[in-house]
């Protein structure tokens, strides 16, 4: 079932993940491709790319596709990033008969459940890279990383406003997913209504990471990632021979 977050809530979702927050990891994509892709890269592929944010930070660079399994995701995108083609797909099935020079996968891929939908993820993100080009994977956790959280959310604009939280935990520690459940207060002028949104995301150790992308084809490196406050974890940077 399709989180409420990108289907229902979609209007609300710029109080939950602000565009302007993926400005420095944009800035962290962008170099890492431009550092090891030659010739220098021009197009672009976001598999996943939800609501367009990391692309509203890349578009002044590359060339962007951007796919996303939620037909109202990819309307979000389209407005705040007009000038870039969008493609309805799921990412383990997705073929668009080309290649481009940078693949990037961003938070998307943890609502891959299994190992058998992870390979299939990075199976299309291999078949889309052109020879000489890169991927960029950039889960939010691994089963090493992974901590129960809980955190506040807090957001206004105009007449509305958000309040709630995120609670993120794993019921059953030993198999391959985990919960995170939004709790959410939404106020459209004098109207608050309340709001239960869980989603199912997957979890696998780094070790299962760089099996599936090396079968795929990759060759696999690491590279530090910008999570604000001077704080960082590493996630993916992949080669395509």
């Amino acid at each position: 079932m399709q989180p409420l977050l990108y289907g229902e809530l979609v209007p609300w979702y710029h109080l939950v993940d602000p565009p302007e927050d993926h400005q420095e990891e944009g800035v962290c994509f962008q170099a890492a491709f431009e550092r090891v892709v030659t010739p220098r890269p021009e197009t672009l592929l976001e598999l996943g790319a939800g609501a367009g944010n990391n692309a509203r930070h890349l578009t002044h660079r590359f060339i962007c596709t951007l796919t996303d399994v939620s037909a109202d995701m990819l309307a979000l995108s389209r407005e705040q990033n007009p000038g870039c083609e969008h493609v309805l797909g799921d990412m383990r099935t997705l073929r668009l008969g080309r290649t481009f020079d940078a693949v990037l996968v961003h938070d998307a891929i943890m609502y891959m459940l299994t190992e058998e939908d992870l390979s299939a993820a990075v199976e299309t993100a291999f078949l889309h890279t052109r020879s000489g080009g890169a991927a960029i994977f950039a889960p939010d956790c691994y089963r090493e990383t992974f901590r129960d959280t809980t955190e506040t959310l807090m957001a206004d604009h105009g007449q509305r406003a958000l309040r709630g939280l995120m609670w993120t935990w794993a019921p059953h520690p030993e198999d391959s997913t985990y919960f995170v459940d939004f709790a959410f207060l939404l106020r459209a002028g004098d109207d608050v209504k309340a709001v239960h949104d869980r989603h199912v995301e997957g979890l696998f150790t780094r070790e299962t990471w760089r099996r599936v992308l090396t079968r795929a084809g990759f060759r696999v490196e690491t590279m530090p990632r910008p999570l604000g406050d001077g704080t960082f974890d590493d996630i993916f940077l992949c080669l395509r021979p």
